[in-house]
């Protein structure tokens, strides 16, 4: 179908255009900005007026619960979340049941994803077998099979040596490895954030060390093996220090954030509330802020979802019983769009979910220049919604941003242009 989009805000971060464009789209690909190519005949125009018409957005990491755990989500109802709410690429950490350690996990996400037809998933592969910690995976087959790079997910690896060694052999491949900087031996059972919320509720917490322990021994490893690595997910402020220090000293290495640790802190778990139950913990109003300073610096080069939905029997128990994780998929636009409210432009706030976490997984997606694959999202800037966990998409319904209201809202969406997503 040939498709063309009219009348609206057209941002594309990686090429720096931010301007009333038209946008022509034929065979899934975008073929012309501003005038229609001669002889160009839309099947369907789509009025943009009032909309911004930007790439698709690329989420680094999202758990769509298959395989392993389909009573709380499938590839089909969290991709439809994922459109809903202008993610057009998700990707997959290691941590399925089984384990994404051999290429045969990687087809069978990868045709499940092609049958739901809904967004794009990528994968990233385990580190170590089993994520064990103990034996290297077998990464150049996880690589061959279409892997965009490894990862231990939560599961830490404990002997620096096997780290050392799991670098050394990601870097023979050119692999990115992703590091999910956790030491449960300084958090056993750990729930909060160890401080003063924690202590009034009689929560076992876990320190900013169990964070910035592992940031600064993998960053020490990445100096000596040269490997290419992407710290995931950080919340303490002493691990934004340490990452800025490693880029100004040249080390290859970027840094996401969750969406909801730039505007909720440890003061939100109130009474026990576990829907705040969340890992990494939400920490103090003085992390948070340092993390909204290195977004805007860009030290810490992305924003995601890290969407976990759960079952209702999930978030029932005592708080410190219960599942860690929020269904975030459908507030990662509002939530990004709310740092204009923190000195980024717009532009450069779509930059976060677009090509920035694009780069990071050196995958051909996060933008709308000539040739690329039309995955398109329009959205209302400035529209406001209340958040309703009944009305996600999303199998799970553990939002913490439950009842809240919230600026941005997806009209439409395309993939490879087609149309997937269009509001009510």
């Amino acid at each position: 179908m040939r498709i063309s989009i009219r009348g609206g805000h057209f941002i594309d971060p990686a090429n720096k255009v931010d301007d009333t464009l038209d946008l022509h789209i034929a065979d899934g690909r975008v073929v012309a900005l501003g005038t229609a190519p001669d002889g160009f005949q839309s099947d369907r125009e789509i009025d943009a007026e009032g909309l911004v018409v930007c790439p698709g957005f690329v989420d680094l990491c999202a758990r769509l619960r298959e395989p392993g755990a389909e009573h709380k989500g499938s590839i089909e109802s969290e991709t439809r979340a994922a459109v809903s709410g202008g993610i057009t690429t998700v990707c997959v950490p290691p941590d399925t049941d089984p384990v994404i350690d051999d290429p045969s996990v990687v087809e069978l996400i990868r045709r499940r994803q092609r049958l739901a037809g809904q967004a794009k998933v990528v994968m990233l592969g385990a580190l170590t077998r089993q994520l064990g910690g103990e034996f290297l995976s077998e990464m150049g087959a996880l690589m061959e099979a279409g892997c965009v790079g490894v990862s231990n997910a939560w599961v830490p690896v404990a002997n620096p040596l096997v780290m050392r060694r799991a670098l050394e052999y990601a870097a023979t491949f050119d692999l990115t490895v992703f590091s999910v900087p956790y030491d449960p031996l300084l958090a056993p059972d750990g729930c909060a954030h160890e401080g003063e919320t924690a202590t009034r509720l009689g929560l076992p917490g876990v320190p900013r060390s169990a964070e910035t322990t592992i940031v600064a021994r993998d960053l020490a490893l990445i100096e000596e093996t040269g490997v290419r690595a992407h710290f995931c997910r950080l919340s303490a402020a002493h691990s934004v220090d340490l990452i800025e220090r490693a880029i100004g000293h040249g080390l290859p290495v970027t840094a996401d954030v969750c969406a909801h640790q730039l505007y909720l802190t440890d003061r939100d778990v109130g009474e026990f509330d576990s829907r705040f139950h969340l890992r990494p913990p939400l920490r103090t109003d003085i992390d948070r802020q340092r993390l909204l300073e290195g977004v805007r610096s860009g030290s810490i080069t992305a924003v995601c979802s890290d969407h976990q939905p759960h079952d209702q029997d999930a978030k029932l128990h005592p708080f410190s019983d219960t599942e860690p994780g929020a269904s975030t998929l459908e507030t990662l636009l509002p939530l990004t769009l709310a740092l204009r409210d923190h000195g980024l432009d717009l532009n450069s706030a779509l930059e976060r979910i677009t090509c920035a976490p694009a780069r990071i997984l050196r995958i051909e997606a996060g933008t709308l220049g000539l040739g690329a694959a039309a995955d398109v999202c329009l959205f209302e800037p400035d529209t406001e919604w209340v958040v309703e966990s009944h009305a996600l998409y999303s199998n799970g319904r553990n939002t913490p941003l439950d009842g809240r209201r919230v600026r941005g809202r997806v009209k439409q969406v395309l993939v490879d242009g087609r149309s997937v997503f269009e509001a009510g």
